[in-house]
């Protein structure tokens, strides 16, 4: 595939042109030891806030080596600015081996991506799905345990809470994907009918994830004074989430 036939509906042409500038520098500085370039994440889903989503992508070598990661360095140094972060290294050995211990996170990936250049290494993937259950019960409880963690950590401060909310929901979203899936409900690719759907599947109150996620996508702009009130709302819907949600699946 040349690096610059393709389109990605919804994407901004500015997001799409240095997409393709970045996908003409990984296939110069790699040549033909590149296999694939993975787009995945918000770009994909239809959700990439200019300015505020990153590009997430995942390249496919044969190997990687130092000597291989360390030909990103230049890559990182220019696209990093550029909201491009460190992709994910893999080889196509390792996505059918490792899908298998994450499988939360490949079925997101395979469910929803798009190839950006060379062979796309998801096609035929069957994700071992034994362990699911196990990972989405460890990522809703990780993310409230790591949130009251880094809430001592900033001293609760209004600034704190508006950095850890949206890097909460954000990190929630996927686990709850897997839960659809546990739950042997459709998937939705995005946030807030994702949150409905969970929401009304479970019969629990949501309100305060489904505020986040307005905050996140810059929807809402609570004050001072109402940023601590969303955080406690957030913390409870999280907390209920949990607790719902893990009685159900063990």
């Amino acid at each position: 595939m040349p690096p610059t036939d393709w389109s990605i509906d919804g994407l901004l042409e500015d997001t799409q042109k240095l997409l393709k500038s970045y996908v003409k520098d990984v296939v110069k500085t790699y040549g033909n030891k590149l296999e694939g370039i993975i787009l995945y994440g918000s770009a994909v889903r239809g959700e990439f806030l200019p300015g505020l989503s990153n590009l997430n992508v995942l390249l496919i070598l044969p190997s990687y080596d130092l000597s291989v990661l360390k030909q990103y360095d230049s890559l990182h140094k220019r696209w990093g600015k550029e909201r491009v972060v460190v992709p994910l290294f893999l080889t196509t050995a390792d996505l059918k081996s490792a899908s298998a211990a994450f499988p939360l996170e490949y079925q997101d990936i395979l469910d929803c991506h798009r190839l950006l250049w060379g062979q796309d290494p998801f096609v035929g993937l069957k994700v071992d799905a034994r362990y699911l259950a196990a990972e989405v019960v460890q990522g809703l409880r990780g993310n409230l345990l790591r949130l009251r963690q880094r809430l001592v950590e900033g001293r609760s401060t209004e600034e704190a809470i508006a950095i850890l909310l949206p890097l909460s929901i954000t990190a929630l979203l996927p686990v709850l994907r897997g839960l659809q899936r546990l739950l042997h409900r459709p998937v939705v690719a995005q946030g807030e009918p994702l949150l409905n759907d969970i929401e009304s599947h479970l019969g629990i109150d949501l309100s305060g994830l489904r505020d986040t996620l307005a905050l996140k996508r810059g929807h809402i702009s609570p004050g001072q004074k109402e940023i601590p009130r969303l955080m406690d709302r957030y913390l409870e819907s999280l907390s209920r989430l949990v607790t719902t949600a893990e009685a159900r699946l063990t």
